[in-house]
């Protein structure tokens, strides 16, 4: 299996791609970045692109992908919406339609948020961006997923790349146990996501197409059959 990931230097794409260079399906994995990530590895191609809203120039790297996970994200906190709607829409479509175009059966995976308003009226701004995001994605000639996750917890050396994340984590980190046994819905790692997002490649297309850190969690599980809950036949 072929596959890209956006986003691979931050949080939960280290934990994406360090899933993808554990599975044996997966032979050969492009990253798309505005920097090296400093890893060499024989079954990872590094692509430095900087222009994030036009892919036309590297298209043919994309040319054979069987799924695009894509993890780039950025706090909304001191962002106007023009800036955060750059960034968090106009990206994701841009490196969607580049996946996409010579590849009809992609599977795309794109990492929202939980709060995320689909009917894109939220007066909360980050909210209806990522709602029309979403929505921009689901209506694509692809096999699109929305993953959004509430509190995840950093494993395998993930690091955000955001410092009052980090403090977040580090703070809270141990009582994770804890608040996964008391808000399930509400809570994943970066290794249940990773794991995910690869077990969405089996589902064919499949629902649900918007899923929570509960069903993350289901599909994420070692030994999972690539089914996700309540996916039909």
């Amino acid at each position: 299996m072929r596959v890209a990931i956006f986003g691979a230097s931050g949080m939960v794409g280290h934990g994406v791609l360090d899933a993808c260079l554990r599975d044996p399906r997966i032979h050969d994995i492009l990253v798309i970045g505005r920097a090296p990530l400093g890893l060499r590895h024989p079954g990872i191609r590094e692509v430095i692109h900087a222009d994030f809203t036009d892919f036309t120039a590297i298209q043919g790297e994309f040319r054979g992908l069987d799924a695009c996970f894509f993890c780039l994200g950025v706090s909304s906190g001191g962002r106007s919406e023009q800036e955060y709607t750059r960034i968090t829409h106009d990206y994701t479509l841009a490196a969607a339609r580049a996946a996409s175009a010579d590849n009809p059966s992609l599977t795309f995976t794109y990492v929202s948020g939980e709060g995320t308003d689909a009917t894109e009226t939220s007066r909360t701004m980050w909210a209806r961006v990522k709602g029309r995001t979403e929505n921009e994605l689901l209506a694509m000639p692809m096999h699109a997923y929305m993953f959004r996750p509430g509190y995840i917890r950093p494993q395998g050396g993930a690091v955000s790349r955001t410092a009052a994340y980090r403090w977040t984590y580090r703070l809270t980190s141990w009582l994770y146990p804890l608040l996964h046994r008391l808000a399930p819905r509400h809570t994943t790692t970066t290794q249940h996501l990773g794991r995910a997002m690869i077990a969405t490649t089996g589902l064919g297309g499949r629902g649900p197409h918007v899923l929570d850190s509960l069903e993350i969690n289901r599909l994420g599980t070692p030994g999972a059959t690539g089914t996700a809950p309540g996916a039909g036949a």
